[in-house]
């Protein structure tokens, strides 16, 4: 079992950055495929990046090009680097777990969830 700990979400202007750091405790961090995504008032969970164990990557279309995942594996967390924020990016950014090395882009196929940080962008 891997226990998940999001961190550094925050109010930003549109055009600003932010970086959102995932934090495993448990198992071996590298035994997991990770993903972000995230959930806005009223809406579904929705999919944002996937990191596989080994560092295979798959972006959603609405945030290619502007985020960036990545994984240090000797400390055990993973990162989501944000830029030119849009007010629609606004929602609570979750990140999820799974054993295994596959790009899993839906939400049920993860095991693990954090409790998830909240990004505001005004606008």
């Amino acid at each position: 079992q891997v226990q998940l700990v999001e961190s550094g979400g925050g109010l930003v202007q549109a055009g600003g950055s932010l970086r959102l750091s995932c934090a495993a405790s448990g198992r071996t961090f590298t035994a997991y495929a990770m993903g972000w995504f995230r959930q806005a008032p009223g809406k579904e969970r929705e999919f944002v990046v996937a990191i596989s164990r080994s560092g295979t990557t798959s972006y959603a279309d609405s945030v290619k090009d502007r985020f960036t995942v990545s994984r240090d594996n000797a400390k055990n967390t993973m990162f989501l680097q944000m830029n030119s924020l849009k007010p629609e990016d606004t929602a609570v950014y979750y990140c999820a777990a799974r054993g295994g090395d596959i790009l899993y882009t839906r939400a049920r196929l993860y095991d693990y969830w954090g409790q998830g940080t909240q990004v505001t962008v005004s606008s």
